[in-house]
């Protein structure tokens, strides 16, 4: 699968590089914008390049892509999707980013690359105390399939995820299973009038 610069109206994606550890250091040392991510944020320039080095470098399982504004060349965000079964899909974004619908149409423009690359299938998921995660989700096409529990690490913490899916290929019955058969404690939640999970169906 060939990783290509992409471009919307607003923005240019493409892959980290060595001289965009200002940006990383901001991007993934703000304690908010890492809020719900399951890494601890960077503290020094140190641990920025070292966050680089191990997962932005695009060497493993993981891709990410930088986002940044057309005509200023640095990093404000990113879009991650993982290359396993789960084919997750992930985002952040600086704060003074957010509430622009910047994550939303950086992740659409990865989406569609997914989708003529031939990857059959989309999923992503949020901390329930995010919901402002799933609306984006929501926003991308993606269908709330189910929630479970799980020990996140290396924060060590319990949390209750929402698991979301968008298949690319037509099978609209598709649903990812791993995480449901992995958890201990699983349910699907009802939806409201806006399709957004509220209260539990069933455990």
């Amino acid at each position: 699968m060939k990783w290509l610069e992409l471009k919307t109206e607003r923005l240019v994606l493409r892959p980290f590089r060595e001289g965009d550890m200002e940006a990383v250091y901001k991007i993934f040392g703000d304690p908010e914008v890492n809020r719900f991510l399951p890494w601890f944020p960077v503290g020094t320039m140190e641990e920025a390049r070292e966050f680089y080095e191990g997962r932005l470098r695009n060497e493993g399982s993981d891709f990410y892509y930088g986002i940044c504004l057309r005509g200023e060349d640095r990093p404000v965000g990113y879009v991650s999707f993982t290359l396993n079964d789960s084919h997750d899909l992930g985002y952040g974004l600086c704060r003074e980013f957010w509430h622009r619908g910047i994550a939303g149409e950086a992740a659409g423009a990865v989406l569609e690359h997914l989708r003529r690359s031939g990857i059959p299938y989309v999923t992503a998921t949020h901390d329930v105390k995010n919901p402002g995660s799933g609306q984006v989700m929501r926003r991308l096409g993606m269908r709330y399939c189910y929630s479970y529990e799980e020990q996140w690490q290396p924060k060590d913490i319990l949390v209750v995820f929402r698991l979301y899916q968008l298949n690319l290929d037509g099978q609209e019955d598709r649903v990812y299973r791993k995480c449901w058969d992995n958890a201990a404690a699983r349910y699907v939640e009802c939806l409201d009038g806006h399709g957004e999970p509220g209260s539990k169906d069933f455990s």
